[in-house]
């Protein structure tokens, strides 16, 4: 079996980068900006001939995140997208300010403090301040090293959340 090479992104770029298709794409963009301290790359940003943003690109840490305007005869796409951070609860702060309704309140789970968002255009973000190093092992056995996991309450809110979130995206 051979080996495939992936080939190395542009500079700015990582190997995967996440496309944002949404209603009001500037409002995702003022979304990244103001919360994430997200930059817009000006050359970038590419408008279709009726009007609608074709393409945009915004700089978050060492990501880089396109977002673009959903056409009217298009299907809503909401996007899932996981960030770092430094700091949870001034983000979930920035984000509130927006509009954001936040689904997952900050929860120390697996090394970070973790919460979720949706933002006014139906996204959802995963904000992660890391913590600490996982002992996947430690975190996925009992004491006894058999795999019969109990999950915790942190974990049990954490899914619970994210089901009703996602039962409220469809539109």
């Amino acid at each position: 079996m051979s080996k495939t090479n992936i080939p190395a992104a542009p500079e700015g770029y990582s190997t995967v980068n996440p496309f944002i298709i949404t209603e009001e794409a500037e409002a995702v963009i003022a979304f990244i900006s103001d919360v994430f301290g997200g930059v817009e790359v000006e050359e970038a940003k590419t408008y279709d001939t009726d009007g609608l943003i074709l393409h945009s690109e915004m700089k978050i840490g060492n990501s880089m995140v396109a977002v673009a305007d959903k056409k009217p005869d298009w299907p809503a796409t909401p996007s899932l997208l996981q960030v770092y951070v430094d700091d949870v609860e001034s983000v979930l702060e920035k984000a509130q300010k927006r509009g954001a309704i936040v689904i997952t309140k900050p929860t120390d789970f697996l090394g970070a403090l973790f919460a979720r968002v949706k933002d006014t255009q139906g996204n959802l973000w995963w904000i992660y301040q890391y913590t600490g190093e996982v002992d996947w092992a430690e975190a996925s056995d009992d004491a006894d090293g058999a795999d019969s996991w109990e999950p915790t309450k942190e974990a049990i809110y954490i899914h619970d959340t994210l089901l009703e979130a996602m039962r409220g995206l469809k539109k």
